[in-house]
């Protein structure tokens, strides 16, 4: 009998310490990942008000260098896809335009003389900008998902950039991709990728064209192969 309650008291203690074990890993759980706590068990989501949309981030950096002020930008970001590209492809143009405008002064040129060029995917402004003001990315199911890859130089002219009919562009976007650089590239680049580029043309030591096909910033951010995909923040 004695030897039964011995057995006894020990199993309640085992029980009493295992539950005990689960208990605190269970709030440490709770803690330490901002889970629900027990005022928050049973509630649902409270959906109700009216909600604003205030940004779209399909294609960085787009909406802010074309459009030409801040309602263009708030409203672009407000917009319905379907509807952007009726709503702000000519303003993208204008505001397109107006850079290369800005630039020939800047040179001392005549604006006339210095409009958009056909890009390296052979864009023009119209059908650049069309593509562009519409924020959301297409997918190619039978094509890499890519900004832009520009492949390889498969006609052996030097010029990797140029179409050679290899590149794939606006398939998607990997975490890879510099944005920035390749929107900078379609819009200021030409149809050799290099229009302005900082050239020295005089070989004084000096650029005499402006750097736009580059924001001079790489790729920092550590990629992972699991969620979220990224590292901390440096």
């Amino acid at each position: 009998m004695i030897r039964y309650t011995i057995k006894y008291v020990l199993l309640v203690f085992v029980l009493v310490g295992f539950a005990t074990a689960c208990s605190n890993d269970d709030e440490a759980m709770m803690d330490d990942d901002m889970m629900m706590d027990d005022d928050m068990m049973g509630m649902d989501p409270d959906f109700s008000g009216t909600f604003a949309q205030v940004d779209f981030m399909g294609r960085p950096g787009i909406n802010t260098v074309l459009s030409a002020d801040g309602s263009i930008k708030d409203a672009h970001n407000m917009a319905i896809p379907s509807e952007m590209t009726a709503t702000f492809q000519a303003d993208f143009e204008a505001r397109l335009e107006q850079y290369h405008d800005v630039y020939a002064m800047k040179l001392g040129l005549d604006p006339a003389d210095v409009d958009y060029e056909n890009n390296i995917l052979g864009l023009d402004a119209t059908t650049l900008t069309t593509v562009l003001s519409a924020d959301v990315l297409e997918v190619a199911p039978d094509l890499p998902t890519t900004y832009f890859d520009p492949g390889t130089d498969a006609d052996n002219d030097g010029r990797i950039l140029v179409p050679d009919g290899d590149e794939v562009a606006l398939t998607g976007r990997k975490l890879s991709d510099d944005i920035i650089d390749i929107s900078l590239i379609l819009l200021f680049g030409g149809m050799e990728g290099d229009r302005f580029s900082g050239q020295d043309l005089d070989n004084d030591g000096m650029a005499d064209l402006p750097r736009l096909t580059s924001d001079g910033v790489g790729l920092t951010a550590d990629i992972l192969m699991t969620f979220p995909y990224v590292g901390d923040p440096e």
